[in-house]
C-alpha cells in the first residue's frame, strides 16, 4: 500500500510556517498506473473537507510563471499550452477545445500592467490559427478578450491622448492619458466591426474654459475624467488614468461590461448602438448612446451621496447563468484596506441610472476572510456542486461552499490572473483527450 500524503500551511502564509500532514489516504497501487504512482503536485494542497470538494478540473492562468494548464484538484498538471507571446493576462478554453489568448506583442508599444497588443485562437496542439495585432503608440488592446455569440472577440485598448488634447479635453495635468476604449473584430475578416471610446462620454468640474464642464453629480451616464486624481488612496497613475482590467458580455441584454480599476467600480455600455451612436449621446436599445447606462461599486465617483461604496479595486465581472442568471460574482481586492471579498449581485432587471439615487446593486452573496488579501488581479467563478471558486492572485485558489465554509486551498508561487472550472465531460475537456 502507498501512502499518499497531502500537505498544507499549519498558518498563514503571510508568517512562517510548518509543512503537517492533513490527511493520510490509502491507495491500491495495483489499480494505478505508473505516472499515477509518481505525480508529484505541481503546488501544496490543503484539503479541509474531502466530502465537499468539487470533483473537476480548473484552467490556471498563472502570469508570473507565462503559465496556462489545467490541474485537477491534487494538484496534478493534466495539460499544459506553450505560447508565441508572453500572455497578457487572459487565456481561456472554447466549446471547440481552442483557447482564446490575449498575449503581449512582440514589442509591446503601451507598457503599462497587463499589457497585450496580440490576440489568438489557439489549437489544443499550440498551433495559433488565427491572429490579430493592435499595438501602435496610438492604441493596444490589453488584460482580458472575450468571444461573442456571433464568434465576434471584444477586447479593451488603452487610446493615447497627447498632454495637449488631454487637457482641452478637462484632464487636471499636463501629461499623456491612456484612456479605455473597446474593439470589436471579426475574425472572418480581421476588421474592427464596432468601437467605443469613453473621451467621448467625459464630464469635468475643474474647467469651466475647457470641453466637457459640467456638473459631475448631475450626469452619472457620463465619466468624470479627473476621478483618479481625487481619490487619494489611488497610487501615481502615470497616464493610466482608468485602468479597465476585465470585459463581460451580457447575451440577454447586449450590454458589456467593464471593470474600472482605478475607479472601482463596473461600466455598463449599451453594445446594440452603431459606431456612430455609440460615440454620441443617442441611439440604441436604451437610447442613451455610447454614455453608461449603468454603473455600480463606487458611487463617488459620480458624487453621488445616496449609494454606499462597496468595491475597493475590483476584478473580473463574472455574468452568472443557469439558476443564477441576472446575477455576477466579482473580486474586490480591498487595496486601501487590505482586506478582498468576493461578492455575489444581483444586477437590476432594467439598467438605468438617476442622479442622487441610490443605483447599487444588491448583495445576495459574500466572502472574506482575515488570509484573503491579492492587491492585484484575481477572481470568482461558480462550481457545479454550487461552491465557489476563487483566485487569490499571489497566494493561488480557494473553494468555498455558499455556506461560507473554507473546503480545499492551493498555493505555489505564482501570479494568479484567474483560474476557469471545467466539467470532467464538458466538450472541452473531450478535445484535450482527458
Amino acid at each position: 500500500m502507498l501512502l499518499l500524503t497531502l500537505c498544507f500551511f499549519s498558518c498563514s502564509r503571510r508568517e512562517n510556517f510548518d509543512i503537517i500532514v492533513e490527511e493520510r489516504i490509502q491507495i491500491d497501487t495495483t489499480k494505478l498506473t505508473e505516472e499515477e504512482i509518481t505525480f508529484a503536485p505541481i503546488g501544496t494542497v490543503e484539503i479541509l473537507n474531502s466530502a465537499k470538494i468539487d470533483d473537476n478540473y480548473i484552467l490556471v492562468n498563472d502570469a508570473g510563471a507565462n503559465r496556462v494548464y489545467l490541474m485537477n484538484k491534487e494538484a496534478k498538471l493534466l495539460y499544459e499550452w506553450f505560447f508565441t507571446n508572453n500572455i497578457g493576462n487572459d487565456v481561456y478554453l472554447l466549446p471547440n477545445g481552442k483557447l482564446l489568448a490575449s498575449l503581449e506583442a512582440d514589442e509591446p508599444k503601451i507598457p503599462l500592467g497587463g499589457k497585450g497588443g496580440k490576440i489568438q485562437f489557439i489549437e489544443p496542439d499550440n498551433t495559433p490559427t488565427w491572429q490579430f495585432d493592435y499595438s501602435s503608440i496610438d492604441g493596444e488592446t490589453h488584460h482580458d478578450v472575450e468571444i461573442l455569440p456571433n464568434g465576434n472577440v471584444i477586447a479593451m485598448v488603452w487610446q493615447q491622448i497627447d498632454s495637449t488634447t488631454a487637457i482641452t479635453e478637462g484632464f487636471i495635468l499636463e501629461e499623456k492619458i491612456y484612456p479605455e476604449s473597446i474593439i470589436e473584430i471579426d475574425p472572418n475578416t480581421n476588421s474592427i466591426v464596432w468601437e467605443w471610446h469613453s473621451m467621448e462620454h467625459i464630464i469635468q468640474d475643474n474647467d469651466e474654459t475647457k470641453n466637457n464642464f459640467g456638473v459631475v453629480s448631475e450626469n452619472p451616464n457620463l465619466i468624470d475624467i479627473n476621478y483618479s486624481l481625487k481619490d487619494t488612496s489611488l497610487p501615481d497613475v502615470k497616464g493610466d488614468i482608468m485602468h479597465a482590467n476585465a470585459i463581460a458580455y451580457d447575451e440577454d441584454n447586449d450590454v458589456i461590461m467593464l471593470s474600472v480599476n482605478f475607479y472601482s467600480e463596473v461600466w455598463v455600455i449599451d453594445h446594440s448602438t452603431t459606431t456612430e451612436e455609440a460615440s454620441s449621446h443617442l441611439g440604441g436599445n436604451y437610447n442613451k448612446g455610447g454614455d453608461l447606462i449603468y454603473r455600480f461599486g463606487n458611487p463617488e465617483t459620480y458624487e453621488n451621496t445616496s449609494g454606499t461604496r462597496l468595491f475597493h479595486n475590483n476584478h473580473y465581472p463574472n455574468i452568472l447563468k443557469g439558476e443564477n442568471k441576472g446575477k455576477l460574482l466579482i473580486f474586490s481586492n480591498g487595496n486601501d484596506i487590505e482586506q478582498s471579498a468576493v461578492y455575489e449581485l444581483e444586477l437590476p432587471s432594467t439598467y438605468s441610472l438617476q442622479p442622487n439615487f441610490n443605483n447599487e446593486p444588491t448583495v445576495t452573496w459574500s466572502f472574506t476572510d482575515p488570509d484573503l488579501y491579492s492587491g492585484k488581479v484575481s477572481g470568482a467563478v461558480p462550481l457545479e456542486n454550487g461552491n465557489i471558486l476563487i483566485t487569490e492572485g499571489d497566494f493561488g485558489f480557494w473553494e468555498v461552499t455558499r455556506e461560507k465554509e473554507v473546503v480545499w486551498k492551493f498555493s505555489a508561487p505564482g501570479f494568479y490572473w484567474r483560474g476557469y472550472n471545467y466539467l470532467k465531460n464538458s466538450s472541452e475537456i473531450e478535445i484535450l483527450g482527458l
